[in-house]
């Protein structure tokens, strides 16, 4: 087992990140939280029923999820994308009604994308390309949303950007929103709560409490990388 003790509630309305070294869990976590792949251990509530007791089709009209894949198909059009989001509300024909419509339009419109949803996927940046995937799991109209590394390969502004909307998302539209990130400063930052694995005690909290707690300074060998916390940073030992 790579990781215990884990103990958490994310609430509706709150952008929550996983933050932690590389192979310590994060991404196998939100798997499980998911349904992706089954638990080792312990036990997953959402909305007070187990998350064993939902079918499949059911635990998509309640969570969505973004992850590291790349998408199956390139050649489709942002909107063929994003309108993929309502699958779980379509009927055996996959025919969408005008409330589906109505979904995927505000969900381009959320996210920035209307004016260029004929375009092809592949024609898009990167950046580009993670507004899309995140416009799909909010078509889909879940309570929940979890997404893997949403920020890996994009430079520092599409970084921010991405974590922004991502935030003004939860606060909004009162979806619980929960991510894995090597960005830990951005994170502290911009989150209401984190979840630090550190191997050990893994704390929860918001980012204020995690610091008097001193949990950041945990993570990384003190004569190598140490944290600042009067200004939530991390300084390289020379």
């Amino acid at each position: 087992m790579v990781a215990e003790d884990i103990d958490f509630t994310l609430e509706q309305g709150e952008l929550a990140a996983i933050v932690g070294i590389n192979g310590i869990g994060k991404s196998t976590l939100l798997r499980t939280l998911g349904k992706i792949q089954p638990k080792l251990a312990g036990g997953i509530e959402y909305s007070d029923r187990h998350l064993e007791s939902f079918r499949s089709l059911e635990l998509a009209s309640e969570i969505s999820m973004v992850l590291t894949e790349p998408v199956a198909s390139k050649n489709l059009t942002i909107w063929e994308l994003v309108a993929l989001g309502r699958q779980p509300y379509t009927n055996w024909i996959g025919a969408l009604s005008e409330k589906d419509r109505k979904s995927i339009t505000a969900s381009l419109q959320r996210l920035e994308l209307e004016e260029m949803k004929h375009k092809k996927c592949y024609e898009l940046s990167d950046g580009q390309l993670q507004r899309v995937l995140i416009a799909r799991a909010l078509a889909q109209d879940t309570s929940v949303i979890l997404l893997d590394e949403p920020t890996t390969h994009l430079d520092l502004y599409h970084k921010v950007q991405i974590l922004k909307v991502l935030k003004s998302i939860a606060h909004q539209t009162k979806k619980a929103i929960l991510f894995t990130s090597h960005e830990i400063e951005m994170a502290i930052q911009l989150c209401d709560k984190m979840l630090v694995l550190d191997g050990g005690d893994n704390p929860f909290g918001q980012p204020c409490e995690l610091i008097e707690q001193r949990a950041f300074e945990k993570l990384f060998p003190s004569d190598t990388v140490s944290f600042n916390p009067m200004t939530g940073s991390f300084r390289i030992e020379k």
